[in-house]
């Protein structure tokens, strides 16, 4: 199997080194490796390596910059995408794309199955589903795999930021009524390597997987209760912090003012997921109290 992988340093694609390393040949490519603004050098990039699955890892994930930033918002999130997608039915490969909770508004009162309709609220929403229609429309076999909160040890996160913050003061408030599930980019990179170990084995068959899925970790939480264990978490761990959770305040969307609007309800229904790759998922805990751990042992908590 032979794997070519788009954006490799972000936080995901870091993971994705990691786990799709075991499956075969495989080749990543970072920004500088990978012109995402230049869909002709993009389709070019794919043609040249001719591989069986592409994963595609980049994004413009800079949510309320992208308020400003349409063009370069819309050429990463929108029209990269199709043109990968494009790609990969010329040469025949597989492509796996990540989405987001954002191309939801987040009214729904239960958690976002994948027929539910989209209606992003923000450029970076609007963007990131245009790029899914693109997949869609293209023909090619593909996986998109939308998911919520994503973090991990690389690269900017919730995590770490407010880890950052509660060292520098003494309060904090947190958004609480925006809801969902914090995933790992470990997690969501060991999920696609298993995902794409199901399809190599469902050989000719496997065209009946592919389609949208909701990929994110199981329970559910809101920023501020999610700030407040990250916190209590680290504190177990012996880190020195100026802020405890009591005086981590809860306060609400409104009143953080925000560039671009968010979804107040990010969560997700897996259970499409779940069952077409016998998979389940772990409480969101998990993998953020082993980040915490891992910090600790690498003295960076």
């Amino acid at each position: 199997m032979k794997i070519l992988l788009f954006g490799k340093n972000g936080q995901l694609g870091w993971e994705l080194q990691r786990s799709l390393s075991v499956l075969g040949e495989m080749r990543a490519l970072g920004r500088p490796d990978a012109d995402f603004g230049n869909p002709e050098a993009l389709h070019a990039s794919v043609c040249d390596y001719r591989p069986d699955i592409i994963v595609n890892a980049a994004a413009y994930t800079a949510v309320d910059r992208a308020e400003g930033d349409v063009a370069t918002a819309h050429g990463i999130n929108a029209l990269a995408p199709g043109v990968l997608a494009e790609a990969a039915r010329a040469c025949g490969a597989w492509l796996v794309h990540y989405s987001t909770d954002y191309v939801f508004d987040g009214r729904k009162e239960k958690p976002y199955r994948e027929d539910d309709a989209a209606s992003p609220l923000s450029v970076y929403g609007r963007t990131k589903f245009e790029g899914e229609e693109r997949i869609r429309a293209s023909g090619a076999r593909h996986l998109i795999l939308r998911t919520s909160w994503v973090f991990g040890p690389h690269g900017v996160n919730f995590p770490k930021t407010i880890l950052r913050l509660a060292r520098e003061r003494p309060q904090l408030e947190v958004v609480a009524d925006q809801f969902g599930a914090p995933t790992s980019a470990e997690l969501l990179a060991d999920l696609t390597a298993l995902a794409l170990q199901h399809i190599a084995l469902r050989g000719v068959g496997a065209g009946e997987l592919v389609g949208t899925y909701h990929v994110a970790a199981s329970g559910q939480t809101n920023w501020h209760a999610y700030a407040c264990h990250v916190v209590a978490q680290a504190l177990a761990q012996g880190a020195r912090l100026q802020a405890r959770p009591k005086q981590i305040l809860p306060i609400t969307t409104a009143a953080w003012r925000a560039t671009a609007p968010r979804p107040a309800n990010s969560l997700m229904d897996t259970s499409k997921f779940r069952t077409a790759f016998g998979l389940a998922l772990p409480d969101w805990r998990h993998h953020i109290d082993r980040l915490i751990a891992e910090l600790a042992e690498s003295g960076n908590l």
